[in-house]
């Protein structure tokens, strides 16, 4: 500023120092206003806040654990950072101010992925994560169990609990760390709570139990299991199995609790330096006068309804709302205002009460079961035919609808995690409308309890599912609920595998095993005094009723060799592990009983030829071919999508067709081959059209633009003089492809397609040709087949008895012909005249490729130009030649089967004595992969030239070998002799030298 006055007063800066402004204490001149001047002394540094932070470390199952409070999040009540490696997760816990008018405790459990916490900017338009994920609803859950139980009786405050998660190295699931760090930060808040829990993870790995296994050992492990305890007691249960037997389960149980206990000590040591007091929160109880006046009045109707098994669910219903209303009249009229804003809460009261004393003293439950029975079933399977697969599945009045649809492997549910796979093939979706509990409410959207019941029978099933690699698809259950009066979820799991197994039957893939659920329940007393269990009762497959009645929701699902999956939810605090081991035998005893109806209605899968039913087709292509199918962004992709109403799924190397019916699947299938053709496989059938005529052939432009030639020797099974006799330019044709020649041109027959003369198919099988349309995996629905149907199994690569070895047996790639030699024996001045010059032997028909050679039969002409052996039946196994490219065709193996062999060897040494050398065989196996310079070969004499021998080396692989010596005098066609290769012409072919065999 003072440069600024300078310039306004030129003068001013001729005044000594002590006459400024500035030194007078007042601000230079600004806008024509004085001012004093700030002083130049140095502005105050801020002080450095000390953040009074508490930590514990200790060690459980080799791994180091560390909890810390004080540094993050100082004004929640309580907030626990648990760290473990390099994953940490923040836990806080809050309560409400204000005294609770309500009869249940609103506990609120939020658990939060956020993506910054493994480096990642989330992938959605926004760049911010959304709505809950399923993983963070179940993760919420998981801490949710284990704590609710420990709040006291008439602490009806909200509370709120928010998990998240800091950083993820992606080594160990944050969602047992974010339980424990929730157990310390209730234990550092002023709200009454009976804690601390441990909550641990246990895997097992070849038969040894793991503690806290990382992402990598589980995947590995054929056991999940997440158990919570206090000091004595268990609190939650959650497993995923591999059909692990009960002894083991708890063996597992018995390893997991005092494991689980090492976490309670150091969250009281925690407690200890950093706690707050537990404030005195006003309590919602019921004065014992109300109680024992409510009880009074309405005990006995009570008692009279739960014993009267007559009653439905709704009928009961009824009546004790009738009971209800009975008992508020009295009150009103006595104008007890206390005891009727708590009537409910009392009524429930005293029905517990009546239904648990009953169970106790005479093992009588609501409906007039045992105590060990399980409610009648019912199963109908196929009830909606037009779909992949449904069930109705009935146990009591608990109804579910099951509906089962294939996709393709690009319909997988994608999962943003911060641990665990990408994707997610198998998904189950559990649906619990009002209507199935005769309730009005509104459908919102992802449902806690419906998420958690649906991954529980979803874990369930997965332990039966076939391998991705046996069923690529994507399977999306539906379990829709229509009518509900407990264990929906177990329902679920039958219902689910019900219409499982039969959709993957009708597509040919049935489940390893049948899979069962079913809930335990638990009606105890308790000593007051004590607060332990004097006597129980283990309840098996409870009503929705002795749910909310009794102590303990123990869902157990399995197979006959194991469990699959547990929940464990309980009401009181902490129920003994030995009730908990002794329910999973309960279990076992009504899963085999459910089991064995399942079995009676399921006996083999059921196929139908339906035209109406879903298809699913996989076909394999070259990644350039599938870019030329999406077309540019996905155009041509998008076009067939919407002309078809087909779904088209493309991977690596794969195409995945979903249609509705199999017209559409043909239609689609179509499409595909006039954009880009299907792979060609030595003896596909395709369609063509001739594009021009030569003398010594047909070109034939087939499958989306490739062009094949069409020989003059593969028109007709009869001899052909001129090739315009039998075909014409622009003429559609079906041909046969019958190889490739060395130079990766593709080689196409006519004659291959159409039937022989009578005389020439006395032998031949009937449809034997290789006529498939597509080389495709095609699951379609059968129904109604019986077990020896479904034995029936393709010919095996041996079995070609019967089978015209022109078309069934077919080589995929031609390597060396005896015209290549002829070739080669020019170029090296080995001939000397256009005659062969071989011997009158029938060995001698072979060269149909020599110039001036007399007319060859089709039979002997189809053994050389297609050597026996190379089936191209299996669609799966069998592979494209164009896919080896013309550089790699030498390289190609061929391979010959057993019997075929014996063909060719007869028809080298007299067409006309097949039978007497039926059992001639090809001592060895001969590929262009393994012969090599200096490699021993026993090759036999196939022609005798002027100067040098073409040997048959085996697997349709010739050489050629120089005489030497006294010349073709030493050697007669069909000689057997020991060779060694020498060196290779420059087509590749190998030259031989006469190993002395002394």
């Amino acid at each position: 500023m003072s440069s600024v006055a300078s310039k306004a007063h030129p003068l001013l800066s001729s005044f000594p120092h002590f006459l400024t402004w500035r030194a007078l204490g007042f601000r230079t001149i600004c806008s024509g206003r004085l001012g004093f001047a700030t002083s130049d002394a140095d502005p105050p540094v801020a002080g450095t806040k000390i953040l009074d932070s508490f930590k514990e470390d200790f060690e459980i199952g080799s791994r180091l654990i560390t909890l810390e409070t004080g540094k993050i999040a100082r004004f929640a009540n309580g907030a626990v950072v648990l760290g473990m490696d390099e994953t940490k997760v923040l836990s806080t816990v809050t309560s409400a101010k204000g005294d609770s008018v309500r009869d249940f405790l609103p506990l609120t459990v939020d658990y939060q992925e956020k993506q910054f916490a493994q480096g990642v900017i989330p992938n959605t338009f926004m760049r911010r994560e959304g709505a809950p994920k399923e993983r963070e609803l179940l993760c919420g859950r998981i801490i949710d169990r284990p704590i609710r139980p420990l709040f006291p009786a008439g602490f009806y405050h909200e509370v709120q609990v928010t998990a998240s998660v800091l950083s993820s190295d992606g080594k160990q699931d944050p969602d047992v760390m974010a339980a424990n760090a929730t157990s310390a930060a209730l234990m550092l808040s002023d709200i009454p709570w009976g804690g601390p829990i441990g909550v641990i993870r246990i895997g097992r790995i070849c038969g040894q139990f793991i503690v806290n296994p990382t992402m990598d050992e589980l995947s590995l492990s054929d056991l999940n299991l997440v158990y919570a305890c206090t000091r004595d007691k268990t609190l939650m249960i959650d497993v995923q199995a591999r059909e692990i037997s009960e002894k083991d389960l708890k063996a597992g149980l018995r390893l997991a609790h005092p494991e689980a206990v090492k976490y309670l000590e150091p969250q009281i040591r925690l407690a200890a330096k950093a706690g707050k007091h537990k404030k005195e929160y006003k309590l919602s109880m019921i004065s014992d006068r109300t109680l024992e006046k409510v009880s009074n009045l309405a005990e006995a109707p009570i008692e009279a309804v739960f014993t009267d098994p007559s009653y439905g669910k709704f009928e009961r219903g009824e009546a004790l709302d009738k009971i209800t209303q009975e008992v508020k009249k009295t009150l009103e009229e006595e104008c007890d205002e206390e005891s009727l804003q708590v009537l409910p809460k009392a009524v429930d009261t005293v029905r517990k009460k009546v239904v648990r004393k009953r169970i106790i003293a005479e093992g009588t439950r609501v409906d007039g079961r045992r105590l060990d029975e399980v409610r009648p079933i019912y199963c109908e399977a196929g009830n909606l035919p037009i779909l992949h697969g449904s069930s109705l599945f009935s146990r009591g009045d608990t109804q579910v609808l099951c509906t089962v649809t294939l996709g393709a492997p690009g319909d997988a549910q994608r999962l943003e995690s911060v641990v665990g796979p990408p994707t997610k093939r198998f998904m189950l979706h559990y649906s619990f409308p009002p209507f199935s509990i005769n309730e009005v409410g509104k459908r919102v959207g992802l449902n806690r309890r419906e998420v958690g019941h649906g991954t529980l029978a979803e874990k369930s099933l997965l332990a039966v599912l076939p391998p991705e690699d046996d069923f690529p698809y994507a399977v999306r259950v539906n379990s829709e609920v229509m009518a509900s009066d407990g264990s929906t979820s177990m329902a679920t799991v039958c219902g689910g595998k019900y219409a499982c197994s039969m959709a993957l039957m009708d597509a040919g893939i049935p489940l390893r095993q049948h899979v069962a659920g079913v809930s335990v329940g638990l009606v105890s007393e308790i000593d007051p005094s004590t607060g332990e269990i004097e006597d129980y009762r283990i309840l098996t497959d409870i009503l929705g009723l002795e749910d909310h009645l009794g102590d303990m929701d123990f869902k157990i699902a399995g197979t006959r060799k194991g469990v699959t999956a547990i929940q464990l939810d309980i009401k009181p605090a902490g129920i003994p592990l030995d009730i908990i081991c002794e329910s999973l035998d309960h279990a076992l005893k009504g899963r085999l009983q459910i089991l064995d109806h399942m079995e009676r209605e399921i006996t083999a899968p059921r196929t139908q030829d339906d035209r109406n039913s879903p298809r699913l087709a996989t076909l394999k292509y070259s990644n350039d071919t599938l870019r030329r199918l999406i077309g540019p962004l996905g155009a041509l992709k998008r076009k067939i999508e919407e002309e078809t109403g087909a779904r088209i799924s493309v991977s690596d190397g794969t195409l995945t067709i979903v249609a509705k019916n199999q017209s559409v699947m043909d239609k689609v299938q179509d499409k595909i081959d006039f954009i880009i053709g299907r792979e060609i496989e030595v003896g596909g059938i395709y369609k063509g059209i001739v594009t021009s005529v030569k003398e010594y052939g047909a070109f034939v432009e087939f499958n989306g633009g490739q062009q094949g030639l069409l020989h003059i020797s593969e028109l007709s099974h009869d001899p052909v003089t001129r090739v315009s006799d039998v075909v014409s330019v622009g003429q559609q044709i079906t041909l046969m492809c019958i190889g490739q020649d060395v130079r990766g041109n593709i080689k196409l027959s006519l004659k291959a397609t159409s039937p022989r003369l009578e005389s020439e198919t006395r032998n031949v099988v009937e449809g034997s040709a290789h006529v498939q349309k597509e080389a495709a995996n095609v699951w379609t629905s059968v129904r109604d087949v019986s077990n020896e149907q479904k034995q029936e199994l393709p010919l095996s690569k041996n079995d070609t008895s019967g089978v015209n070895p022109s078309t069934a047996s077919i080589p995929t790639i031609l390597i060396r012909s005896v015209a290549d030699c002829d070739e080669e024996e020019k170029s090296s001045g080995l001939s000397q005249s256009s005659k062969s010059g071989l011997k009158p032997t029938a060995a001698s028909k072979w060269d149909v490729r020599a110039k001036k050679s007399p007319p060859l039969d089709d039979e002997v002409d189809s053994l050389f130009s297609i050597p026996n052996g190379f089936s191209s039946s299996n669609p799966k196994k069998s592979k494209s030649f164009l896919e080896k490219g013309r550089k790699k065709a030498s390289n190609s193996t061929l391979r010959l089967q057993d019997g075929d062999e014996d063909k060719c060897s007869t028809s080298q040494t007299d067409t006309h004595d097949k039978l007497s050398d039926e059992k001639t065989k090809v001592e060895a196996l001969m590929t262009t992969k393994n012969l090599k310079l200096g490699t021993k070969v026993n090759a036999k004499v196939y022609q005798i030239r002027a100067h040098g021998l073409v040997l048959d080396l085996g697997g349709g692989i010739h050489g050629m070998y120089r005489f030497e010596g006294n010349g073709k005098d030493d050697f007669e066609v069909g000689n057997e002799l020991l060779f060694e290769c020498s060196s290779f012409t420059s087509k590749g072919i190998p030259v031989m030298s006469l190993v002395d065999e002394e």
